[in-house]
This record gives C-alpha cells, structure tokens and sequence, in this order.
C-alpha cells in the first residue's frame, strides 16, 4: 500500500497597497524537516537546514513515504493519504 504526504500550505497577498490587492491571493508550500526525531516548518529553508535533515519535504509537493513515516508524520499531527 502506498501513502501520500502533501505539504502544509499558506494563503497570502502580495505585498503592494491598495484595495485591489487585497482580494488577490496566492498559495505557498511550507517545508517539512525532519531533524533528530522532531518535525520543523520553515518558509525558506537553507541548504545547510536541508542536509542537516533526516527527511526533507520541500513545501509545494508531495510525497510518496513508507508506512513507518507515515506513522511518524501523523503522531506530529500531520495528514497523509492512502494511494
């Protein structure tokens, strides 16, 4: 059985003034890290953040992970699917 884990997301506005772009909005992925044991959420990761991890789930994808992580990614509160 395979299982998929989709990056948290967060919905935010350009950074201009003005009326009409506050109604416009866009959609960014969240980085997951994994480093030692405990699961950290990072806008814009380094790269030195990167290879420090265990696991690394770049925000905006998703992944395909093993049963043993998906039990780890759901005991830190997180939801993965069944493929």
């Amino acid at each position: 059985m395979a299982y998929k884990f989709t990056t948290p997301t967060v919905s935010e506005g350009p950074a201009a003034e003005g009326r009409l772009f506050s109604r416009y909005r866009l959609v960014r992925g969240i980085t997951v890290l994994k480093i030692d044991g405990v699961y950290y959420e990072l806008r814009y990761p380094s790269s030195e953040e990167v290879d420090a991890a265990q696991e690394a789930y770049m925000g905006g994808y998703s992944y395909e992970v093993s049963p043993g992580e998906k039990a780890s990614l759901e005991a830190a509160g997180y939801t993965v699917e069944t493929v």
